[in-house]
């Protein structure tokens, strides 16, 4: 499109998705993440009312967001190579190579939740269903958010005993250990993890890739007024917060099982309530908006940069704070953690095009073509 027809939609999502996704992944990185799924994790009554509202506003609702964004991004690159005369089909192999590298070393060395990886491995399937129409690709992603709960629910609510002998190996490494000690943890656990992870969030992964490609396709991502966004905003977002704040209090304070079932089944609803939010506020910024955006815009820097710093934070080999705040802090750290890291790519920006991650995939996704010489 035009340059002064940029679509402003994603860029707003991306911002958003980066504070959703870090107040989320910083319960595992700050604290134990031996625990089942479905366990409280809270010890205090504030732990529990940050739990509540990290669970009940953006616990799978901002992968859904980030994952709605690799469909979008899906669109953009077969956009991009079109208009280059790139052969696509070498394009996005080497990007989800790209991927897969970048999300191994995060796992194995920052944080084992890594999303990279999942996103490699789905993506590669994804690639088969990028001619697909979009009333296909919506109704598939649909089956696929539904089914997601209906195979994941029985396997993350499945009683599970974590000997005590595991869990002093975490903390040993974690709060007393050096950064080698860390890794071989988080190594072992992404290991351990990852074939679960993979196929329960792979599902959803799947389906909203889907519909972030549908949304591509049908000219909806280049359009925040769009009627579908309102349709959404209107009849999504408030009965998804709240349905999924009444689960997220029960999984606190009451049966637990039930609370987070209720908590994933209304999480695409949420999502699809937020997307239409983001939608109604996706209007031309102002000069510091408009800057912080194009540094959120470096989405996988910042994604990274967040367990890196945060991991360094919370480890021995670094400020050693794992396990010595409560959960609040610990989510205000995260956030401040965004902050400075935004800020740093807004200076960064002014000197490079791209995000220093963002050149390494570059590099390795344009590898072997005209664009990967230049």
């Amino acid at each position: 499109m035009p340059p002064g027809d940029r679509s402003l939609m994603p860029d707003y999502l991306r911002l958003i998705a980066l504070f959703g996704i870090v107040i989320v992944n910083v319960q595992f990185i700050a604290f134990s993440a031996l625990h089942g799924f479905t366990e409280p994790a809270g010890e205090t009554f504030s732990d529990d009312l940050t739990l509540w509202f990290v669970n009940g506003l953006a616990l799978l609702k901002t992968y859904g967001l980030f994952s709605f964004m690799f469909g979008v991004g899906l669109g953009f690159l077969v956009r991009s190579a079109e208009r280059r005369g790139l052969p696509f089909g070498r394009v996005y192999r080497n990007r989800m190579i790209g991927l897969l590298l970048l999300g191994l070393a995060h796992g194995c060395l920052f944080f084992p939740g890594d999303i990279l990886v999942i996103y490699s491995v789905t993506g590669s399937v994804f690639y088969f269903l990028r001619n697909w129409p979009v009333a296909r690709l919506v109704k598939f992603g649909a089956v696929l958010l539904v089914l997601q709960p209906v195979v994941g629910l029985p396997l993350l609510s499945a009683p599970s005993e974590t000997p005590a002998e595991i869990f002093g190996y975490e903390a040993a490494a974690l709060s007393q250990g050096s950064f080698i000690d860390a890794a071989v943890f988080r190594s072992i656990g992404f290991a351990f993890t990852l074939p679960l992870f993979l196929f329960v969030q792979g599902i959803s992964a799947l389906g909203w890739f889907c519909l972030g490609l549908s949304a591509v396709k049908s000219g909806m991502i280049d359009n925040a007024a769009h009627p579908l966004w309102r349709r959404a905003r209107r009849v999504c977002l408030f009965p998804g917060l709240v349905l999924s704040l009444l689960g997220a209090g029960i999984w606190q304070w009451g049966p637990a099982t039930p609370g987070a079932a209720l908590t994933i089944i209304v999480a695409p609803v949420a999502t699809l309530g937020y997307l239409g939010l983001i939608a109604a506020i996706s209007r031309p910024p102002g000069p510091i908006l408009a800057r912080t955006l194009v540094a959120g815009g470096s989405s996988l820097t910042v994604y990274l940069g967040q367990s890196i710093l945060l991991s360094s934070v919370f480890s021995a080999y670094g400020m050693g704070l794992w396990n010595q705040v409560d959960r609040a802090t610990a989510t205000a750290i995260a956030v401040l953690v965004t902050i400075l890291l935004i800020i740093a790519l807004i200076v960064w920006r002014n000197w490079f095009k791209l995000g220093p991650i963002e050149w390494v995939l570059r590099r390795i996704t344009y590898a072997g073509t005209v664009a990967g010489s230049q």
